[in-house]
């Protein structure tokens, strides 16, 4: 993997000598209060602006002004005119436009398309302060308030949309955010790197038309710069013939498939399919070659191209080899430079020292930003995740590379957090970030590293070249802990069960001092074909993490029990898997408050399986058989319905279903039926009969489940089905 300079080696900006601020701007008044005549760069978010780690406008914000740049933020503005969008005049440098921590699509709506009461992210957690798609309407708005100002997006939103992507809410592939928005440039994943030296070469006066060079930018071209050569993406990838019926006449022998899709859209598409891979160019520079991918006209008409697309995407995400990546918009290319090169663990530590006042913004008085008290006493100890998991969106934003802080600067921050928030008792509430137990995990072999290919390092078996040595983080939690007025530590964010086995000296040391009565951990599912279709190791590891589980909880003398949550409707699911999970819940004793039913984020793996069908995990072949894709509202209901089995709401769907299965025999009222044969009244769609026995045709020859044992209660105010914490589901 090639060397970048250190992220705080920059000369700073003139105005250095006016910083730090105390906190950073958000009105003309404070503005002034601070003696800026104006800002350099002014940030966008449709989250409410709290400086604290945790939230994305704090980190860029305050990087930029360690590097010597006034930074504004505009926080949640009024998107209906572009008044709100002036409030601190026009910045020298640029506007940089985010959505916020989530994706406001996902923010917004559930899963079944239901429009959410609240948000998270708002003081007071009042719903509707940002609209749908929020960078795309900040940056319109923008563009009317200042058009000559360079437009930069960032920030999750626009990372799973920087080329054309399939929207789940509209049912239709969309383009490149970089179109519709009108932005100069796109930076996607965490790019501190190219947001510091894009300040840098602007604030130097060059054109951001002419910094096509950063790593981790997307921005729009016409035609191939000098010295580049370029292949098609069936070179890597051979989806198989593109339309079914070619015109026999046509010569397709030449004429690449990425031009032919421009100049002749209607016409045959060419792949390099029908040659042998040991025949393909071998000797290619990657530093100067960019791969073609199926154009967004493609891809919006051919599931199979949007597969294969998503194959190719996410085989070129290893900053250590990845290549840049070209579509074709119309008349326009989107560009994808390579992904940024991690930060080094002293960035790291220097990132997440910087004055963070760790508040939200005083403007916002007493109310409160849920999502900030829920972090509020939690720390990041590394980024990324190399799991892979096909529903998930870090690997898309953030890599699989883990970037991790050194022990002491964690140790500085628990202080920190001890010593100046009034509000901490005494109790960490996380010592996470995407994945609890990635911490300094990585590559044995740099070489291998910077070389491999593979989708995630754990499946379908953890890689031989994987150092999942735990002891860095059992010394972390041993030193935590130890410090005067630390009374406790919680581990929130997501475990990854199937790397903890491997460690049971760490299962021992989280489970007899980091657990607080339940540890939630996500296994997804019990059937292969769903968890081949998420990459998620099988119950077997499950079962040898509760073993050790209920085994150090025991010698610990504490009544301590495993929350596992479950995915419904992903792709590759059949209704019998979440039959067989409905069994499996019931036959150990959980009962799901909440349950979580499959959203096709915008460029994740399992969304190209939504939409196309084909499992991008594999070669994609246009002749391959197709996945079941739980898609309709009465399959998803159904899906979720057999999660929550004990719901009588849910008995009168998942009885029709049994039936329509053929098993029947599971309907009545013996501890071996997953439901009963009756009805309560006021439940379900139950009729003035409601409350007397349904009569049903039992089938015979089937097997018969063990009686359940008994239910297992969580505490109070906890809901076994709903994530809480800030980790990713694991």
């Amino acid at each position: 993997m090639s060397a970048a300079p250190d992220l705080f080696s920059h000369r700073p900006y003139w105005a250095a000598r006016l910083l730090p601020a105390p906190v950073l701007p958000m009105s003309r008044a404070e503005m002034d209060a601070l003696g800026w005549d104006s800002c350099d760069v002014i940030i966008v978010t449709g989250d409410a602006y709290v400086d604290h780690p945790s939230f994305g406008m704090a980190i860029i914000g305050r990087l930029l002004e360690r590097h010597g740049f006034r930074v504004g933020i505009i926080s949640q503005p009024d998107w209906r005119s572009a008044d709100a969008f002036k409030a601190l005049g026009k910045p020298n440098l640029f506007f940089g436009v985010t959505a916020g921590n989530m994706d406001s699509m996902v923010n917004r709506y559930t899963s079944d398309r239901k429009i959410r009461s609240d948000d998270a992210y708002t003081p007071d957690g009042k719903g509707g302060a940002r609209p749908d798609r929020s960078s795309l309407v900040y940056a319109q708005r923008v563009r009317e308030a200042f058009s000559d100002v360079p437009l930069v997006l960032g920030g999750i939103e626009a990372s799973l949309r920087r080329i054309a992507h399939y929207d789940y809410w509209q049912d239709k592939v969309r383009h490149s955010i970089l179109l519709d928005a009108k932005a100069d440039l796109l930076l996607y994943g965490n790019a501190e790197r190219a947001i510091v030296e894009l300040a840098h070469r602007l604030a130097k006066g060059e054109a951001i038309s002419d910094i096509t060079d950063l790593r981790g930018s997307a921005y729009l071209r016409r035609g191939l710069p000098e010295g580049w050569s370029e292949i098609d993406s069936t070179h890597v990838d051979a989806p198989g013939a593109v339309d079914a019926h070619p015109d026999p006449y046509q010569d397709t022998t030449k004429e690449p498939l990425a031009e032919r899709s421009r100049s002749q859209p209607s016409e045959v598409v060419v792949s390099l399919a029908s040659t042998p891979l040991s025949k393909r160019v071998k000797r290619i520079d990657a530093a100067t070659t960019v791969i073609r991918l199926p154009a967004f006209e493609q891809v919006k008409r051919d599931p199979v191209l949007y597969a294969h697309t998503s194959r190719v995407l996410h085989k070129e995400t290893n900053p250590g080899n990845a290549r840049a990546l070209v579509q074709a918009h119309g008349d326009r290319d989107v560009w994808l430079n390579p992904p940024p090169i991690p930060l080094e663990m002293k960035e790291m530590d220097a990132l997440y020292e910087l004055p963070y006042t760790r508040h939200p913004h005083p403007s916002y008085g007493s109310a409160k930003v849920p999502a900030f008290e829920m972090i509020r006493h939690s720390i990041t100890i590394m980024r990324g995740c190399f799991g892979g998991c096909t529903f998930c969106s870090i690997t898309e934003h953030e890599g699989r590379i883990i970037q991790s802080r050194s022990e002491d600067s964690i140790i500085r921050e628990v202080e920190t957090v001890r010593d100046t928030d009034e509000a901490f008792t005494g109790h960490i509430s996380d010592l996470g970030g995407p994945t609890a137990n990635m911490y300094r995990l990585a590559c044995k072999d740099p070489k291998i590293e910077a070389t491999c290919k593979r989708l995630s390092c754990v499946y379908p078996g953890i890689c031989k070249n994987l150092d999942t040595n735990h002891d860095p983080l059992i010394r972390l939690y041993r030193r935590a802990r130890a410090l005067p007025g630390i009374k406790g530590i919680r581990i929130a964010s997501g475990l990854r069960y199937d790397l903890a086995v491997e460690s049971p000296e760490y299962v021992k040391e989280l489970v007899t001092h980091h657990v607080g009565g339940y540890l939630k951990i996500a296994p997804e599912h019990t059937e292969t074909g769903p968890l081949s279709k998420m990459m998620k190791p099988g119950m077997g590891s499950y079962d040898r993490f509760k073993a050790m589980f209920d085994k150090y909880s025991k010698e610990a003398g504490k009544e301590q029990y495993l929350i596992p949550y479950f995915i419904a409707a992903h792709p590759g699911t059949t209704d019998e898997d979440m039959l067989n999970l409905a069994l499996w819940l019931k036959k150990n004793g959980f009962r799901a408050d909440q349950v979580q039913a499959f959203l096709p984020s915008p460029m994740a793996m399992a969304t190209a399986m939504y939409h196309s069908g084909l499992d991008p995990t594999h070669r994609i072949d246009r002749r391959g058989q197709t996945m079941p894709v739980p898609r309709g509202d009465r399959q998803r209901r159904l899906h979720k319905a057999f999660l929550r089995y004990h719901d009588a709401n849910n008995w009168p769907l998942l009885r029709e279903a049994l039936k329509r299965m053929g098993r029947a025999d599971l309907i009545g009222n013996g501890k071996r039926h997953l439901i009963p044969s009756w009805q309560p009244a006021g439940t379900g769609d139950a009729t003035p009969g409601a409350g007397k026995p349904f009569r049903t045709q039992q089938t015979v020859d089937r097997p018969r489940n063990p009686p359940s044992p008994a239910r297992r209660k969580p505490a109070k105010g906890i809901n076994p089905g709903s994530p809480t914490g800030r980790g990713k589901r694991r």
